[in-house]
């Protein structure tokens, strides 16, 4: 038995777990999307990721003995780090035999290139990972299929030169796609699905036409987050102080890092809140990823005052106004602070974009992770930070928690996918 929010929750016997429906996740990031898809009761045929700090998270969580949720992995794939394009070239003999077996294709295509929190680029490389995922579409011809990504996906971009406008990604995919599958799209916040972070993102769903399914999944979604809160005896909206009050410095010891020597991390008391009571999620002792910054006494003083000044002037959770940047001397547009009675704003990779609520310091993975409402058995691998040119080609931790797909927010949407669109078990695929 697995240990849930409250109550036991009941692992999945094997022949349920054998009938249930499949997917394949691609841009899998540290697997956000495939927590939410199992806790919904659907089986991981495999993932693909090309980041090795992203990968190796994968692989603790999904690929060893002790995993929760597992992956059917096939033998003839390698368990490392892969891009789409290498596993179509290399493997598309096995792609292949899988047409028309998988039942969902979900992923989330790097969204660097879209999102309006950096530079918007129609001629982005990263944009054209967009074209991979068709190109498996074609090949794999899923039943159902879940795109994820920011609200910018939506967005036309900007001609660099003779004015005007280029079509906006999503528009382009949702075009190349109606031929075989009935379309759909929404902008859904996390928040209004019990995450305790704003985070609006895009959702794509797509069902293949003349099998019968039922489209129309996003249409409405209050049953699936009504039955998946429930079960977690969550209420519809969490607050940050709901979700990371348990890991204030206050009231937890502090010990030394067990894998960054020279850093402290957070220990671990107990749960305050339902929401925290769902993240242990019947995991025992201290959760992981809580090492702290090493904030030098002026830093320290500097966010103490960032802290009390936007309480003073109502501006938790909003950036600092220019007038607050100009007092306290910095230039950064992205602080915030946490609101301790509402939900976060968007978890970024920047570990400096977002300050807690009473104590003068930035978060840990642990806390964004909760915020993302990952549970703390959940460990996460690779170096925390990175900087300079690395940005662009390393995943650390604090990326891997930003660019995922909320799992609470996943879980509702593979809950309503399987019973909406697909409504009876299906047959296993052979992957192997």
């Amino acid at each position: 038995m697995l240990k849930g929010p409250g109550k036991e929750r009941d692992r999945p016997e094997a022949a349920t777990i054998a009938s249930a429906p499949t997917y394949i996740d691609i841009f899998a990031g540290c697997g956000g999307l495939s927590l939410g898809l199992h806790r919904a009761g659907w089986r991981g045929l495999f993932a693909i990721e090309k980041d090795p700090f992203a990968f190796a998270t994968l692989e603790a969580n999904f690929l060893t003995d002790s995993s929760r949720y597992s992956y059917d992995w096939p033998s003839w794939l390698p368990r490392q780090p892969s891009t789409v394009e290498g596993v179509i070239a290399k493997h598309r003999d096995h792609l292949v035999a899988l047409r028309g077996k998988v039942d969902l294709l979900a992923g989330g295509p790097p969204c660097q290139g879209f999102s309006s929190a950096g530079r918007r680029r129609a001629d982005d490389p990263r944009n054209v990972m967009v074209d991979r995922y068709l190109e498996l579409v074609e090949i794999l011809q899923p039943k159902v299929i879940l795109l994820e990504n920011v609200r910018g996906f939506t967005l036309d971009f900007k001609a660099r030169a003779g004015g005007g406008t280029r079509e906006n990604a999503a528009a382009q995919l949702s075009r190349k796609l109606v031929e075989h599958y009935d379309v759909e799209a929404q902008i859904l916040r996390a928040c209004d699905f019990g995450v305790p972070q704003n985070r609006p993102r895009f959702i794509l769903v797509g069902t293949r036409k003349g099998l019968g399914l039922d489209s129309g999944a996003l249409a409405d979604l209050r049953v699936s987050k009504a039955l998946v809160l429930q079960g977690y005896g969550l209420a519809a909206t969490t607050s940050a102080q709901d979700a990371i009050s348990d890991l204030e410095i206050g009231r937890n010891d502090l010990h030394p890092c067990p894998d960054s020597p020279g850093f402290e991390a957070i220990g671990y008391t107990s749960p305050l809140t339902p929401y925290q009571r769902a993240m242990r999620d019947g995991h025992d002792g201290h959760p992981s990823d809580t090492r702290l910054a090493k904030h030098t006494p002026t830093i320290r003083e500097r966010f103490a005052d960032i802290i009390q000044m936007c309480k003073d002037e109502g501006r938790s959770n909003r950036q600092l106004s220019p007038e607050m940047r100009a007092k306290l001397g910095i230039t950064k547009m992205a602080t915030r602070v946490l609101d301790p009675k509402l939900p976060a704003p968007t978890v970024t990779s920047m570990p400096d974009d977002l300050l807690h609520y009473s104590e003068p310091r930035t978060l840990t993975v642990r806390e964004n992770a909760r915020l993302q409402s990952f549970p703390d058995w959940f460990v996460f691998r690779g170096k925390y930070t990175t900087g300079g040119h690395r940005r662009r080609v390393e995943v650390p931790r604090f990326t891997q928690v930003a660019n995922a797909v909320p799992p609470l927010l996943a879980e509702i949407l593979g809950h309503r996918l399987k019973h909406h669109c697909l409504r009876s078990s299906q047959a296993p695929a052979e992957v192997g």
